[in-house]
């Protein structure tokens, strides 16, 4: 659905990285975790397209607004990088955008049984703290966070308030473990041999060693990717990726907007 959204707070939590909280219709609480939106940044032509983000938390709460008593909210978590987000991060209480949600695929939650594993790098985790919310109703949940400094490091204590486990790692050492999140989560899951599934999002590069990990060590997992979208709805075909049949005599594309932005980590061409 389309509809205009009211900016209830706009904070920066780390340098550069703003967590975003504004209203929502009421059956967007029905989104699924993985899903996302497309926000028009101004109703101007320059930036001319709708900005991609992952939805980071969707629910219910007492109105900030006088007179509306309990409200839906929408959040998004988003790294400023470029005109658009910039022109976001200075949005303040009351002001308004435009919003097109909920798009896409989302995660497949999977045996309540199965211990899961969350993997985020950076503003990766945009989409892991929905899901980590809805899977620790019934899931033992642990989380991986990496990033390149401690300043990329965000909202751990969110998850931790959520009561998921939470490891962190940084490249430079700064905070957490020494090295890649994904060398700690793969000691993790050599170490537990119990039944588990992994969900991951963040930069190509971390995607494919998780993917790695998953094939080595028979890991059932989840990728959400990344992508620059025009439409969010599959019509443009500017965000495709190699699916796992794509050969230069047999093309193989999926649409990151309409076939994903999650994927069964098997269903992807890695290389």
């Amino acid at each position: 659905m389309q509809f205009k959204s009211t900016v209830i707070s706009n904070q920066e939590v780390s340098p550069g990285y703003f967590r975003m909280r504004m209203t929502a219709p009421p059956e967007l609480a029905g989104s699924q975790p993985g899903q996302f939106i497309m926000v028009r940044v101004r109703d101007a032509i320059d930036p001319l397209l709708r900005r991609p983000f992952g939805i980071f938390d969707v629910g219910v709460a007492e109105s900030e607004f006088p007179g509306l008593g309990a409200a839906t909210y929408l959040e998004m978590l988003y790294k400023v990088v470029g005109k658009g987000t910039e022109a976001l991060s200075g949005y303040h209480h009351g002001d308004h955008v435009d919003v097109i949600a909920p798009l896409g695929a989302g995660f497949d939650l999977g045996d309540p049984e199965e211990e899961k594993i969350l993997v985020g790098g950076g503003i990766g985790i945009a989409p892991l703290y929905y899901l980590a919310k809805t899977l620790v109703q019934h899931s033992r949940v642990r989380f991986f966070l990496g990033g390149r400094t401690r300043d990329d490091i965000l909202c751990v204590t969110e998850f931790e308030r959520l009561g998921v486990e939470t490891y962190v790692s940084t490249d430079d050492g700064t905070l957490g473990d020494r090295g890649l999140v994904t060398e700690v989560m793969e000691r993790h899951i050599r170490e537990n041999r119990s039944r588990k599934t992994l969900y991951a999002c963040g930069p190509m590069p971390m995607l494919k060693a998780v993917a790695e990990i998953a094939q080595r060590t028979a890991t059932p997992c989840q990728v959400s990717l990344e992508a620059y979208m025009a439409c969010g709805m599959g019509a443009c075909l500017g965000c495709v990726v190699k699916g796992k049949e794509h050969s230069d005599e047999t093309p193989d594309y999926r649409c990151v907007c309409k076939d994903g932005p999650v994927f069964a980590f098997d269903q992807l061409k890695w290389v």
